[in-house]
């Protein structure tokens, strides 16, 4: 356990300095409890689809072709579609070794380059994400499974996800430029 991180302040106060921004921001914010709330359903059904695989594998030796790879799905389209809500609550994992080794302006620039960083990273792999989603729907991709779902549902999650995720990265940059409180 640690104490509570000196870096990262009251999310509601994040971007009132500008109307605009701050808007942005409670849009942003509300797509990803929303999302979230989608997840949590997608989540309980994977859980009850595996459940149901495995009583019926278990009591009817029933076939189970097509429960394990939508379970897959909804877990795939439940993790990408929430990476911008955990990014928004600072829940991804960060190094907090430094945060009381380095100044309160040090650890604002600290932020600000991994978040620069992280941008970068994500936006290429939003890019990649969207070629092979585009791919999967131009060529008709299917999952190699007897049931055969296309490959771009998942795909399209993924790069959805990442656009997200890096919408919500581009707004913690721009923030504090805005003259308003860093997250």
């Amino acid at each position: 356990m640690h104490a509570p991180l000196t870096d990262r302040e009251d999310p509601s106060k994040a971007a009132t300095g500008n109307k605009l921004l701050a808007a942005f921001d409670s849009a942003l914010a509300f797509t990803n409890q929303t999302i979230v709330v989608f997840a949590a359903v997608a989540l309980i059904t994977a859980c009850a689809i595996l459940s149901y695989s495995v009583l019926s594998r278990a009591l009817f030796h029933a076939a189970n072709y097509w429960q394990d790879e939508a379970a897959v799905f909804l877990l795939v389209g439940a993790t990408f579609m929430t990476s911008a809500y955990v990014q928004g609550q600072r829940g991804h994992i960060g190094i907090e070794a430094f945060v009381g080794l380095l100044s309160p302006v040090a650890n604002r620039i600290r932020l600000w380059l991994v978040d620069l960083a992280s941008l970068l990273f994500c936006a290429f792999f939003t890019w990649k994400s969207w070629t092979l989603a585009h791919e999967a729907w131009t060529d008709g991709q299917v999952s190699n499974s007897m049931w055969s779902p296309p490959l771009a549902i998942p795909y399209g999650l993924m790069a959805c996800g990442m656009t997200l995720l890096c919408v919500q990265i581009a707004l913690q940059l721009v923030t504090p430029f805005s003259a308003a409180a860093r997250r």
